[in-house]
C-alpha cells in the first residue's frame, strides 16, 4: 500500500522520538490528521516555542527562559547545597518530590569512556567552578546508580575534596540500573533526604 508522502514524512519525523515506534508514529500522524487546523498549529507552535524561546541556564545549566532559570533566580533557595544531577529530566523528578529546596547543576550526561563521554564534554569543569565560589557547604550526588553514575559521583568527589566542602550521594531508594525520570514522587523525595555522605 501506498503511504501519501506528507503522512510518511509525518511518520518517519515521529518515529526519530525515544520509545516510539513506527505503529505509534502512525497512529501519532493520523491522529494529527484528524485534528482541526488551530490544534494542529498550536501543536507546531509549541514545538517551535521549545527550540526559541528555552535555553540552558547560564549557572547550572537547567532549562531557562531567561539568561537564569527561576531555581537560581528564587531569593527563597537554599545557596549553600547543589543539587547534581545527569539531565534536566532529574531536576523536574526531585522539584516535583518538594523535599530539596537548593541549588540544581545539570552535568549533561554521565562519564562513559566506552561511548566516548570524558569529563570535558559534561559540565562538571563549571561545577567545581560553582563550589568554589566559598557559599557551597553541600553537594548533593543524584546521579542513577548505575556503573557511569558511581564513576561519575567519584570523580566529582575527588576533585571537589580539597575544597572541603561536604560531598553526599543520594539514598538508595533508587533501584539499581533505574532512572531519575521514571521514579516516583516519593521515592525520589525519600532518597534525597536519605542522602549519604561519600
Amino acid at each position: 500500500m501506498n503511504i501519501a508522502e506528507p503522512l510518511l514524512a509525518a511518520i518517519e519525523e515521529f518515529n526519530k522520538f525515544p520509545g516510539i515506534g513506527r505503529k505509534t508514529a502512525q497512529r501519532l500522524a493520523l491522529f494529527l490528521l484528524k485534528r482541526n487546523e488551530h490544534e494542529v498549529k498550536n501543536f507546531v507552535n509549541s514545538i517551535l516555542d521549545l527550540k526559541s524561546k528555552l535555553h540552558f541556564c547560564g549557572d547550572c545549566f537547567n532549562l531557562a527562559t531567561e539568561d537564569k532559570c527561576e531555581v537560581c533566580l528564587s531569593p527563597k533557595r537554599d545557596r549553600s547545597i547543589i543539587c547534581v544531577v545527569e539531565e534536566v529530566s532529574d531536576v523536574i523528578s526531585i522539584e516535583k518530590s518538594n523535599e530539596f529546596n537548593g541549588l540544581y547543576h545539570v552535568l549533561g550526561g554521565v562519564l562513559n569512556p566506552l561511548s566516548g563521554v570524558h569529563q570535558d564534554d559534561l559540565k562538571i569543569k563549571e561545577l567545581i567552578k560553582r563550589a568554589s565560589n566559598g557559599e557551597t557547604k553541600e553537594l548533593i550526588l543524584a546521579v542513577n546508580p548505575d556503573t557511569e553514575g558511581e564513576t561519575t559521583s567519584l570523580y566529582i568527589a575527588k576533585n571537589v575534596k580539597h575544597l572541603g566542602i561536604k560531598v553526599t550521594r543520594i539514598a538508595r531508594g533508587i533501584p539499581i540500573g533505574g532512572d531519575l525520570e521514571f521514579a516516583d514522587e516519593a521515592t525520589v523525595g525519600r532518597a534525597v533526604l536519605g542522602r549519604i555522605e561519600i
